[in-house]
């Protein structure tokens, strides 16, 4: 079945299902160490979507320690997609190696395809392309409920926030 465009409010499925339950791969164009054009990709369970600046956003975080981090950062745009229940060992392990160490995306066996030149997933059944609006590190100061704090970030590896216009969404 091939993949439509739709728009944003078009979207049926629950969001909260989606990212928090089935997970999403958060995926950008940068380089490798040796300058060479890459994709890296990330499993990634908390974010969402909604109406941010008058526009359909999507917002994600992304701890510092994460090597996909540094292809959103130098990228303007990233893509969010989403897979059905038989994808799930390939998201488990997409989240278990960084793409620092191996070539991930390929040990995966998933085909990268292009959105106005955002990479995503073909095997996917939604995919969000993204177009970034906003940055922000998150920090202790920010947090005003300590719990949260205790139990997320003991070892001090805060997520950075972003917060992205939807500028495509591809279903099937």
């Amino acid at each position: 079945m091939k993949f439509v465009n739709i728009t944003p409010t078009d979207i049926t499925e629950n969001s909260f299902k989606l990212i928090g339950n089935d997970w999403m791969l958060i995926t950008a164009n940068g380089k490798d160490k040796a300058g060479n054009e890459k994709v890296n990709t990330m499993t990634a369970s908390w974010g969402g979507t909604g109406i941010m600046w008058g526009t359909p956003v999507a917002f994600v975080v992304i701890r510092e320690s994460r090597y996909t981090k540094e292809f959103v950062d130098n990228s303007d745009s990233f893509s969010l997609t989403f897979f059905d229940e038989s994808y799930r060992a390939k998201l488990g392990y997409l989240g278990k190696v960084s793409g620092r160490d191996e070539d991930k995306i390929k040990e995966s066996g998933l085909t990268v395809a292009t959105v106005n030149d955002t990479p995503y997933f073909e095997e996917a059944k939604l995919v969000l392309r993204c177009e970034k609006l906003y940055c922000a590190p998150m920090n202790k100061e920010g947090f005003l409920d300590s719990s949260i704090l205790n139990k997320w970030y003991e070892g001090g590896d805060y997520h950075t926030l972003y917060v992205a216009k939807i500028t495509n969404v591809l279903s099937r």
